[in-house]
């Protein structure tokens, strides 16, 4: 196994909700000489400087500056979210000695393929802090099955096979533990929840939590061909910004990332890539370093975005879905997404330019357009760049089972993106 694909499957181990994936994304940043830098205090940036920002703990932006910060702005992002269930409050359900968990849908994912998986939890805890207005903020991870949502016998359903809709306030409820004689049954989830973070139920005074399946991603195929893991969209994204920047510390110009909570669910958030984000913390950026407004516009003019976002590959047995000359395939290379709704960004000088690249550094690519009668999807590169009027280009790996609990991809692809972007910034 190539040391992209360890690292790729060891960060989607690790990156288990938003918050743990900047998390852990931190931990590369600093690894590779990136200083925090806090939005509520004054900023003191110096050229060859290296910059991390988190935003509400489940987005992150980080940036290198070189010894001529006006050389050139390039922005790599990506988004750290990914369809999933997440618990409401009250959460605790109980059904004839059942332990069940009251949760909703985030994201669009395929509901059937959580069913009979093994499902862990992790995500954010406030409990009692200093005052009203500081809680005590705890970040847990069971690191280990404490769910799952069970399927109908077929016994109970011989259409079972024909098709099944679930009802995701009824069918989607993960089985959570036996309830014992006596025991108060809505006090089994806090208990558990104030057993991993270390305080007392009445300590916890909210929770954003998040779950996940707790299988591992694992190489695939008579050769490995294939990657088989949770979380494809959009950690390959996410490493091959953190892998890109890190490798290029000492590059000129202002590279910079920029890893967006919320995609899944539209990026009109205030951590999201259609908030104002990125302007506000660019403007800053400039301003510190001494330029006035009209040279931050100047280097905007002649900035460049990569959206990063995984490409739908077509699928062996559906082939038809598929638009009918531009083919992707899982191992052929990076996608380059375009569409004439700007559902994706790009226009033609940005295709030429990521074309151009690619040729140069001999990068395999492919494109991908939705066939004309289906909507497709989209992804954050337009929202983004509505608000930062930047050239920007979506592009991305090819997958198969995009929003399913597990998808799939070609092996090579991880580092021919990574190769990209490495070279983008380069």
């Amino acid at each position: 196994m190539n040391t992209s694909i360890q690292d790729l499957l060891q960060f989607i181990h690790q990156s288990t909700s938003p918050y743990h994936t900047v998390k852990t994304a931190i931990d590369q940043l600093k690894a590779a000489g990136f200083t925090e830098l806090s939005s509520n205090t004054r900023w003191h940036l110096h050229p060859h400087g290296l910059y991390y920002v988190p935003i509400f703990d489940s987005t992150l932006l980080a940036f290198s500056i070189g010894a001529n910060p006006r050389k050139h702005l390039r922005l790599a992002a990506a988004h750290t979210d990914f369809p999933c269930l997440r618990i409401k409050p009250s959460a605790a359900v109980t059904a004839g000695g059942y332990g069940k968990l009251n949760v909703e849908i985030y994201g669009g994912m395929i509901r059937e393929s959580w069913l009979d998986r093994p499902l862990s939890l992790a995500g954010k805890i406030a409990i009692t802090g200093a005052g009203p207005f500081h809680p005590d903020i705890r970040f847990i991870d069971t690191h280990r099955p404490v769910m799952t949502i069970p399927r109908l016998a077929i016994h109970m359903n011989h259409k079972i096979n024909e098709g099944i809709t679930l009802n995701p306030q009824k069918d989607m409820l993960p089985l959570t533990t036996l309830c014992t004689t006596g025991e108060d049954d809505s006090a089994f989830f806090l208990s558990f929840v104030a057993s991993v973070c270390n305080c007392t139920p009445k300590d916890i005074l909210s929770y954003e939590l998040t779950v996940y399946p707790a299988e591992d991603g694992c190489l695939l195929g008579l050769h490995d061909e294939f990657i088989s893991s949770p979380r494809l969209d959009n950690l390959t994204s996410v490493l091959a910004c953190l892998t890109g920047l890190t490798s290029n510390t000492a590059a000129d110009g202002i590279n910079m990332i920029a890893l967006f909570d919320n995609e899944e669910v539209g990026s009109r958030t205030k951590q999201g890539a259609a908030s104002l984000v990125i302007p506000n913390l660019l403007q800053r950026l400039y301003t510190n370093l001494g330029y006035d407004i009209e040279e931050y516009y100047t280097a905007l003019a002649d900035a460049f975005v990569l959206s990063i976002d995984v490409a739908h590959a077509m699928h062996p047995n559906v082939p038809e879905k598929c638009d009918i000359t531009n083919v992707p395939i899982l191992g052929n290379g990076i996608a380059l997404k375009t569409a004439c709704s700007q559902s994706y960004a790009g226009d033609a000088e940005a295709v030429a330019v990521i074309t151009s690249l690619c040729q140069q550094e001999k990068i395999p690519f492919q494109h991908y357009v939705n066939r004309s009668d289906i909507a497709g999807g989209s992804t954050l590169g337009s929202l983004l760049s509505a608000n930062l009027p930047v050239r920007t280009m979506d592009i991305g790996i090819p997958i198969l089972a995009m929003h399913s609990a597990r998808e799939l991809m070609g092996t090579a692809d991880q580092k021919s993106l990574q190769n990209l972007v490495t070279a983008f910034f380069k």
